[in-house]
C-alpha cells in the first residue's frame, strides 16, 4: 500500500532581495516520515518549514495539502497570544480540566518539558524566551496530529529535556519535520535528512550518521576541490567509526567503503601530545577548590565541602538539571562568583578563557574583524598558528562577512563571534557555557575540529551530549545533593541515574524528574496502572521488573555480580585519575618520555579493562530487563 501524501511542494522557490533562498524546491512529506533538516545559519531551512506548513508563501511554485490535515508548527517566530502558560498549552484542546489532567500523555508532556514547574497560571508576558519556547513546544506535543514541524526544538532543554523529547517523538504515530543542530537528536529521531545548501534540498536517507557518510561520499566522487571541508568531514566520519557502532541504516559493503575512506585519517587528538603541551604551559597547578560551598540567590546550596582539582589538559564535560548549578560553578573556576566558604586556588601561568550565555560583551560599533583583531591578529593552537581572519573563516565567517557591522549579526553569528574572540585570546584553561547555541552543524564541526587540537584544560556545560561525547574525556555530574560525581560511562549513566532517582522518589506516579529524564508515554501508562492496582511498579535501577522470567535467586545473583562490576570499575577509574596526574607530572619541565610511554600504555590497558567491565555490565543489565 503507498504512503499517503500529506503535503508536497512543487517547484517552489522563495527569494529576499536578489538573494534566493529556496530554488525550484520540489518534495514531499507521507504519512510516518520522520525527517531532519541541517544546513547553515540564514541557509533557508526556516524558511523551508514555513512554506512547508504554509505560514509563508513562495514566491513561485505550488504547495498542496491532504484534506483535513491536523498540522502544528512550532518555528523560532512563533508568538504565543494566550494570557496564561496554562492557556496557552491546554487552551486549545477544549478538554476540561478533569480530562485532561487524567490523560497520562498529556501530563507527560506537561512534565517533560517542564510545564509544571513554569505554573500553569503564570502570565506569559513574565517568561523568558526559552520558558516561551517551551510552552510553544508543549503546546504542539499535547494535541493528536498528522504531522508535527519543529524548528529547533532542543533549544533551551537540557540532556534529560532532549532525551525525554526524543523518547516522546519516537513514540508518536504523526509525521515529523525538524529542523535541529543538535547531531545526537538528528540521528535518534530521523530516518531520512534533508539538507538545505545552495537553494536546493538535498534528500538523503537514514539519520546523522548516514547523512555524514553520504556527503564524504558524494565529495569524494565529486573530487570536491574544497580539500579543508572535505578533510574535516573524513574526519568526523573516522570519529563516528572508531566510537560506538554507528547506528546507519547503511548495507555492509558501504560500511565497508567508509572505512576504506577513512583508513588513513588520524585520531581526531592525540591525548597524550596534547597533555604534555598543557602541562609545559600550565605547570602543575591550574584551578582548584577545596572545601567550596556555593549558594543560590535564595539561598539554597548548590555544591557544599567540594574539593575539585582540574589538572592541566583534563578535557571535562559538565552535566546536570536546570537550576543544579552548572553555570554558577563554572563561574567560580572563573573566580567571578563568590564561595560561601572554602577557597579558590589558580595557577600562576593560567589565562582564562570564558564563553557566556550572555551575549553583552560585543562592540557592536566595529565590523566583524575588527572585533577579532581587537583582542588579537594571531593565534596559535599546538603546532598550528591562525590569521584574526583565517579563525574566523573556520567559525563560519567568510571574507566578505567579516566586514559585516557586529550590530548587524543574528544571533548565531554573535555567538560565533563571541567564541572567536575568547579563542584569539589564547587561553590555557577554557570554560565554555552551552556552546553550541544558535551554531549550525558545520559551524559546530569546525569549532570540534579546533578544539581537537587545542592544548589546556576545558570545561564544558552543553546539553549537546554528541559534542560532550565528542571533545571531552570525562563527564561529571550536579545531581542537586550537594557533591560532584563522576560518570565513567558519561550521558548514559546520568540518565540512568536520573531515571532511577524520580523511580525512588515516587511509587505510585509518574513524577516530573522521572518524565523529564526520559519515561515515556507507555512507562507513564505502566505506571498509572501500576498505581491503581497496587502492585506499585519497580524501577529500572535493580528493580525486579516483570516479566523477565529469571527466578528471584537468579535476579539476585546478577545484582550481585553487576554490583561487584561497579565496584571494580569506581577502583579502575580511581586508576586511570592517578595515572593521568602521573602522565601530568611527568610532562612538567622535566620531561621523561620513557615513563610518559610506560604510563601512557598502563592508561589504555586500564580503559580496556573498564570497557569489557562495562560490556559485562550491560550484559547483565539487559538479562535482569527480560
Amino acid at each position: 500500500m503507498a504512503p499517503t501524501n500529506l503535503i508536497n511542494l512543487e517547484q517552489c522557490s522563495v527569494s529576499f532581495g536578489i538573494r534566493r533562498v529556496l530554488d525550484d524546491v520540489s518534495l514531499g512529506v507521507n504519512a510516518g516520515d520522520r525527517i531532519g533538516v541541517v544546513g547553515l545559519n540564514g541557509g533557508g531551512k526556516t524558511t523551508l518549514l514555513e512554506v512547508l506548513s504554509g505560514i509563508a508563501e513562495p514566491d513561485t511554485g505550488r504547495v498542496s495539502k491532504v484534506g483535513g490535515l491536523r498540522l502544528a508548527v512550532v518555528t523560532q517566530r512563533t508568538e504565543i497570544t494566550a494570557p496564561t502558560v496554562g492557556e496557552a498549552v491546554i487552551g486549545g484542546l477544549g478538554m476540561a480540566t478533569h480530562e485532561w489532567a487524567g490523560d497520562a500523555r498529556i501530563r507527560a508532556v506537561l512534565d517533560g518539558i517542564g510545564i509544571h514547574d513554569l505554573g500553569l497560571d503564570t502570565p506569559v508576558d513574565d517568561l523568558s524566551g526559552g520558558e516561551r519556547r517551551r510552552v510553544s513546544l508543549a503546546a504542539a506535543l499535547v494535541q493528536d496530529l498528522d504531522l508535527l514541524v519543529l524548528d529547533e526544538p532542543t533549544n533551551h532543554l537540557d540532556v534529560e529535556g532532549v532525551q525525554w523529547l526524543a523518547d516522546h517523538l519516537g513514540g508518536r504515530s504523526s509525521a515529523l519535520v525538524v529542523v535541529t543542530h543538535d547531531r545526537w537528536f538528528l540521528d535518534t529521531v530521523a530516518t531520512r535528512t534533508w539538507e538545505v545548501v545552495d537553494g536546493r534540498v538535498e534528500q538523503y536517507e537514514g539519520g546523522y550518521n548516514d547523512w555524514v557518510f553520504a556527503r564524504a561520499e558524494r565529495d569524494r566522487q565529486a573530487a570536491v576541490t574544497e580539500s579543508r571541508r572535505q578533510n574535516l568531514m573524513r574526519k568526523e566520519l573516522a570519529w563516528l567509526r572508531r566510537g560506538a557502532p554507528a547506528r546507519t541504516s547503511k548495507p555492509r559493503y558501504r560500511i565497508e567503503a567508509a572505512e576504506a575512506l577513512i583508513k588513513d585519517v588520524p585520531p581526531p587528538r592525540d591525548s597524550l601530545q596534547l597533555s604534555s603541551f598543557a602541562a609545559r604551559r600550565l605547570g602543575k597547578v591550574v584551578v582548584e577548590l577545596e572545601d567550596a560551598r556555593l549558594d543560590a540567590p535564595d539561598g539554597r546550596t548548590l555544591v557544599d565541602d567540594l574539593t575539585w582539582r582540574l589538572a592541566p589538559g583534563e578535557r571535562v564535560g559538565l552535566v546536570g538539571v536546570n537550576g543544579s548549578g552548572k553555570t554558577t560553578l563554572l563561574r567560580a573556576l572563573a573566580g567571578e562568583a563568590e564561595l560561601a566558604a572554602g577557597n579558590r586556588k589558580e595557577g600562576k601561568t593560567v589565562r582564562i578563557g570564558w564563553l557566556r550565555q550572555e551575549l553583552d560583551d560585543l562592540p557592536v560599533d566595529q565590523r566583524v574583524l575588527e572585533a577579532v583583531e581587537d583582542v588579537a591578529t594571531r593565534v596559535a593552537f599546538g603546532k598550528d598558528e591562525l590569521t584574526a581572519s583565517q579563525l574566523a573563516e573556520r567559525l563560519g565567517f567568510s571574507p566578505a562577512r567579516q566586514r559585516t557591522p557586529v550590530r548587524d549579526l543574528s544571533g548565531g553569528e554573535r555567538r560565533r563571534l563571541q567564541l572567536t574572540r575568547v579563542l584569539m585570546d589564547e587561553p590555557n584553561v577554557l570554560l565554555l557555557d552551552e556552546p553550541t547555541n544558535d551554531l549550525d552543524i558545520d559551524t559546530l564541526r569546525q569549532l570540534e575540529d579546533l578544539l581537537d587540537g587545542w592544548p589546556g584544560t576545558m570545561v564544558v556545560i552543553s546539553h549537546d551530549r554528541y559534542l560532550i561525547e565528542r571533545i571531552c574525556d570525562s563527564v561529571w555530574a550536579l545531581f542537586g545533593d550537594g557533591g560532584l560525581t563522576n560518570l565513567p560511562r558519561g550521558i548514559d549513566e546520568y540518565l540512568e541515574r536520573r531515571r532511577a532517582a524520580g523511580a525512588a522518589g515516587d511509587s505510585g506516579k509518574v513524577t516530573r524528574a522521572a518524565a523529564a529524564s526520559g519515561v515515556g508515554v507507555a512507562a507513564a501508562e505502566s505506571a498509572d496502572a501500576a498505581a491503581a492496582d497496587g502492585s506499585g511498579g519497580a524501577g529500572r535501577a535493580g528493580g525486579s521488573g516483570g516479566g523477565s522470567g529469571l527466578s528471584s535467586g537468579e535476579e539476585r545473583a546478577l545484582q550481585k555480580e553487576m554490583n561487584k562490576i561497579e565496584r571494580q570499575m569506581l577502583k579502575l577509574d580511581k586508576r586511570e585519575a592517578e595515572l593521568h596526574g602521573a602522565m601530568a607530572a611527568a610532562a612538567g619541565e622535566s620531561l621523561d618520555t620513557e615513563k610518559l610511554a610506560d604510563l601512557d600504555r598502563e592508561t589504555k590497558a586500564v580503559s580496556s579493562e573498564k570497557e569489557q567491565l562495562e560490556e559485562r555490565w550491560m550484559e547483565l543489565g539487559e538479562q535482569l530487563e527480560g
